[in-house]
């Protein structure tokens, strides 16, 4: 049955027509999107079961997603481990212990920058090639080439890049968290007085397993994130080249919002435990 078109409504009742009908609009339009991301997730499970596709495309996306990451985390982890030695130095007050500094640049790089700022900036670098990748393949019809020749696309194309992803990105984390905490106790030492023995002191003060643990919970958590979301959004592309550039810019925001929203559960539900 057609909906009565909103203008032949008394003008007195148009705005709120229009208004509840944008938002059934609306609702309807994102549990479609929930269920068609459900379905997307169960053809990636059924696609672990064919190995012989993605085994050897699985260690090339490695290579991209990973060691090519290398310099890129390097940088941002060396520039953020040296502010947060300098400010934390210039922000203490007289009569407290300069051992704070290594304290509090290692809390701050393990448990929150070192796997966030990973997986945001991964998130511009991997995420948004992920997509347009995929996406590409979609508007020139090689996706339908890879089925033509029964090869399942997902298993080809997704699986690959989501064992990658969640692999990788904690070890980029872990190179991370040690380059920023380096660092840190570099500058701390060359441009502060803070002796190394004061900053080595804060960064055993307080020190449990569970803070490592932590870290590379998120960072897993990110890696999955980042690859289930862009390579979602590659793979429903449509209209062309601009479709690709607007699945790109989507998949970029969708995932940094979902990071955000997994630090802040994880933060949540585990803080409590990351206490020596």
């Amino acid at each position: 049955m057609t909906a009565r078109p909103t203008e032949t409504y008394p003008v007195m009742q148009r705005t709120s027509i229009r208004f509840f009908r944008r938002m059934s609009r609306n609702a309807s339009g994102f549990f479609r999107d929930v269920g068609a991301r459900a379905y997307f997730m169960r053809d990636i499970a059924r696609a672990f079961g064919d190995p012989a596709t993605y085994a050897g495309e699985t260690i090339r996306q490695m290579r991209n997603i990973g060691v090519d990451s290398v310099p890129l985390t390097v940088i941002v982890a060396a520039f953020i481990g040296g502010v947060i030695a300098l400010q934390t130095r210039y922000q203490l007050f007289a009569g407290v212990e300069l051992s704070l500094v290594g304290l509090a640049t290692r809390q701050t790089i393990v448990l929150e920058l070192g796997p966030l700022l990973t997986g945001l900036v991964l998130t511009g670098r991997v995420g948004a090639r992920m997509t347009a990748e995929i996406g590409t393949m979609r508007v020139t019809e090689q996706i339908d080439a890879l089925e033509t020749l029964a090869y399942d696309p997902i298993a080809f194309l997704v699986v690959p890049r989501l064992l990658a992803a969640t692999f990788m990105l904690p070890i980029l984390v872990v190179l991370a968290d040690a380059v920023g905490v380096g660092s840190g106790y570099a500058i701390a030492v060359m441009a502060t007085d803070i002796t190394g023995l004061d900053f080595k002191e804060g960064l055993r003060l307080a020190f449990g397993p569970f803070q490592v643990v932590y870290s590379l919970l998120k960072a897993t958590m990110f890696g999955a994130a980042i690859a289930l979301v862009c390579a979602y959004e590659g793979y429903i592309t449509e209209a062309g080249a601009e479709g690709v550039g607007r699945s790109t810019a989507r998949a970029v925001v969708i995932t940094s919002v979902v990071i955000l929203v997994l630090d802040a559960l994880t933060a949540a539900l585990l803080a409590p435990f990351l206490q020596a």
